[in-house]
């Protein structure tokens, strides 16, 4: 709905908070003035694992800090705007400013460790931007699938970056690097390489996980310009370019990356003429310029590197400011349906014009910083000699991207305006100045290319190390240049023209809805609650007898696992124990009690059968060294069978239901008894080994200042554990009290 009736006095506006971002991009341009790169910082963290917090900056993680604390800081004011009127506003700056630190750690991180922690802070993050609007059932969806999908890819990645560590012998990016092309023949690197790339692709919405992308416009919309521009989704772009120096000769890396950045770029330009919301076509837009991201870095020239620097920057410095315009046009109209948007530019010259000089760099025209992004880019897959069908495929997307920008900036704001919607006028200006900024700041780039040099050209040599001496003013022919442009621009145009046309055509491929993989994640995700359903029947039934089959099946099941892939040697030993008579009646006592058990159907015969059971079994511990044990096996079952005998007569005396003897469970536990005898005799074969008994011996003293050992690694050694167990009788206590209660209130009537 349209916001533009509000007063602009609804509370704080948070504006001052813009100050974090902008004093971080300071404290940036300070420190690149005044100190070399690389920066480096490690403080000890897990030293027994050999981890550390280890953090380095280069040149490509001082580009993306540029982006995000520099177009951070426009979001900040733009966002202090946009959400003047919104009563939970202060709830969204909050994980706004988690969301910029933890995207500050992780292309920062050099310990792969630390990097996934930041990696998942930033999907956990971003589920909560998504789903702002939580009443919304649509953005819990997307919120919910933005989640699931970069958070399953994190962990696939997380198993890649352990394999990557290990064969490596590094636990830090920059080491795995320096060790690239030594693991080249190592059987796992596929395996590693595919978890990792998996990670990357689902945080940067590559085919088949790009739906992700497109759904997350649900989020406000300082939220879509900060994550589309700057942030999240340049993620799995950073670390594939981080890698690219290690694996870059990889005839695998090559063709997945270019092959997979392909088919992401064309199909993501396909689905952008299928829709008329502009802030998806926008985001389709997106998905599109990141395959093109991730067809780059996978060329193997050294020129690429300078290509995706390149265009990652001028990609921030337009799609930003378009997503504000798309911003304001819904906080001004109410709708961002293209079919009811035209002849806006009188009633919003300013976002007007911060659409125009957008789209030019979008569409790569002169006047803009995407017009050298757009040389560089071609340079790199001419240097490359790409497959003619790749060079023919991004034609195809670049004269998308053109007529996407025609549709924003354009067809929205010229023509005949729309039949009266009421009263439209232009924002306020902290939702006009950040798209004017952002654009000049790019206009400025295009005309002085010099000033982007240091940043861009050492972002580039870090990722491409062989790149030589490049010079961005002086970069392009601009007889070659422009005459491509003319070519993508023509296109582009008849695209723009023809595109209710084309809109209609492609609308009617009803398949990609069936068969895309959208509906395959929908039927995924359906298929997991009956499996769910399924697996809740099967094994949270109810019936503690079955509970006990299973666990018995699967101790078994691993008891016959160890031993069979183990020497299968067992101890027999006719040595008998000084107090063999003690085990001897143990043993009978603890038979008796369970065929007593078994066979009687009185509740209190079956409560005291089992109960001789705990007191056999507390012989055995008392004479096999373990009188605490056994003292507290003797009070637990005196108690239990007390407390149960005094209160089973108000539930009733009649007898236990009969039940068909059933053959499977006799074979089940004469199974389980016999497995058991069998594995421990196995286990007395083993060697003892006490380094761990010593260890504690020598240590009890000095360090826990205890004599007695075990009370040593009771309460110091096992502490935690300990606590743990407290714990769980004391929630067991809390537990009953309503039991106790009712046994009180039925008394007392």
């Amino acid at each position: 709905m349209s916001h533009a009736s509000h007063s602009e006095t609804d509370g704080p506006t948070y504006l001052w908070l813009a100050a974090i971002p902008l004093s971080l991009f300071l404290l940036l341009v300070w420190g690149l003035i005044n100190h070399s790169l690389p920066w480096q910082l490690e403080l000890p963290w897990v030293p027994s694992l050999g981890l550390s917090l280890a953090f380095r900056i280069d040149g490509f993680s001082a580009q993306m800090l540029a982006l995000i604390t520099g177009i951070g800081t426009w979001v900040f004011v733009y966002a202090s705007g946009y959400l003047a009127h919104e009563p939970r506003r202060g709830r969204l700056f909050v994980v706004l400013i988690l969301f910029m630190l933890a995207m500050i750690g992780a292309v920062t991180a050099d310990n792969v460790i630390l990097l996934f922690l930041f990696w998942e802070l930033t999907s956990l993050t971003s589920f909560l931007l998504v789903g702002f609007n939580h009443d919304n059932p649509d953005a819990r969806a997307a919120s919910r699938q933005a989640l699931l999908v970069t958070m399953g890819g994190g962990l696939a990645m997380l198993g890649g970056l352990i394999l990557l560590g290990q064969m490596a012998g590094s636990w830090t990016l920059s080491g795995i690097v320096a060790a690239g092309p030594s693991l080249h023949d190592d059987p796992l690197l596929p395996a590693a390489l595919v978890l990792v790339l998996l990670g990357a692709f689902t945080k940067s919405a590559q085919f088949p996980f790009h739906f992700w992308l497109p759904n997350a416009m649900s989020a406000p919309t300082p939220v879509s310009a900060y994550l589309h521009s700057a942030t999240m989704v340049k993620l799995g772009i950073y670390l594939m370019a981080r890698l690219d120096p290690a694996f870059n000769d990889l005839l695998f890396w090559e063709v997945l990356l270019v092959g997979t950045g392909t088919l992401t770029a064309v199909w993501a330009a396909v689905l952008a003429l299928r829709e008329r919301d502009l802030k998806r076509i926008l985001a389709c837009s997106t998905v599109s310029a990141l395959g093109t991201l991730t067809l780059l870095i996978g060329l193997p020239s050294a020129g690429s590197g300078l290509a995706v620097v390149a265009f990652l920057f001028a990609h921030a410095l337009y799609k930003a400011p378009l997503f504000m315009v798309a911003g304001n046009i819904d906080h001004a109209t109410g709708t961002r349906s293209i079919d009811h948007l035209m002849g806006l530019r009188r009633a919003m010259p300013w976002t007007a014009a911060a659409a125009v000089l957008a789209g030019l760099s979008m569409a790569g025209l002169p006047l803009s910083f995407g017009f050298v992004a757009k040389d560089v880019i071609s340079s790199a897959k001419l240097e490359a000699e790409v497959f003619t069908l790749v060079s023919y495929a991004t034609v195809l997307v670049n004269a998308v991207a053109v007529a996407v920008a025609g549709v924003a900036a354009v067809r929205v704001f010229w023509g005949p305006p729309e039949a009266p919607r009421g009263q439209v006028h232009e924002v306020s200006w902290r939702m006009v100045l950040p798209p004017i900024a952002i654009v000049l700041l790019g206009m400025e780039f295009d005309f002085f290319p010099a000033l982007a040099d240091p940043l861009l050209i050492a972002a580039a040599r870090s990722i491409s190390p062989g790149l030589g001496e490049v010079d961005l003013s002086a970069a392009y022919d601009l007889d070659v240049l422009l005459s491509a442009t003319g070519i993508t621009a023509v296109i582009g145009m008849l695209f723009f023209f023809a595109w209710d046309r084309m809109h209609e055509a492609v609308h009617r491929l009803r398949w990609l809805d069936r068969y895309g993989p959208a509906a395959l994640y929908d039927r995924l995700l359906h298929g997991l609650t009956h499996v769910a359903a399924w697996h809740t029947r099967a094994l949270q039934h109810g019936r503690v007898s079955g509970y006990l089959q299973l666990t018995l099946a699967a101790l078994l099941l691993m008891s016959a696992y160890g031993w069979l892939h183990t020497e299968r040697q067992l101890a027999w030993t006719w040595d008998w124990p000084d107090h063999a008579w003690a085990w001897a009646l143990a043993c009978l006592l603890i038979v008796i009690g369970a065929a007593a058990a078994a066979m009687l159907r009185t509740r209190i015969a079956v409560l005291m059968a089992s109960g001789l059971v705990g007191y056999g079994s507390a012989v055995l511990f008392l004479f096999a060294g373990a009188p605490d044990l056994a003292f507290t096996q003797f009070a637990v079952e005196t108690v239990l069978v007390v407390v149960a005998a005094s209160v089973l007569p108000r539930y009733g005396t009649s007898p236990l239901p009969h039940e068909p003897v059933r053959i499977s469970r006799g074979v089940l536990a004469a199974a389980a008894g016999i497995g058991t005898f069998l594995l421990l005799a196995h286990m007395a074969s083993l060697p003892v080994n006490s380094e761990l008994a010593d260890w504690f011996g020598r240590a009890s003293l000095p360090e826990a200042h205890g004599h007695n050992v075990v009370n040593v690694i009771i309460v110091d050694f096992r502490a935690l554990d300990t606590l743990g167990e407290i714990a769980v009788v004391a929630f067991s206590l809390l537990a009953a009290l309503p039991l106790f209660a009712g046994l009180r209130k039925e008394r007392s009537s």
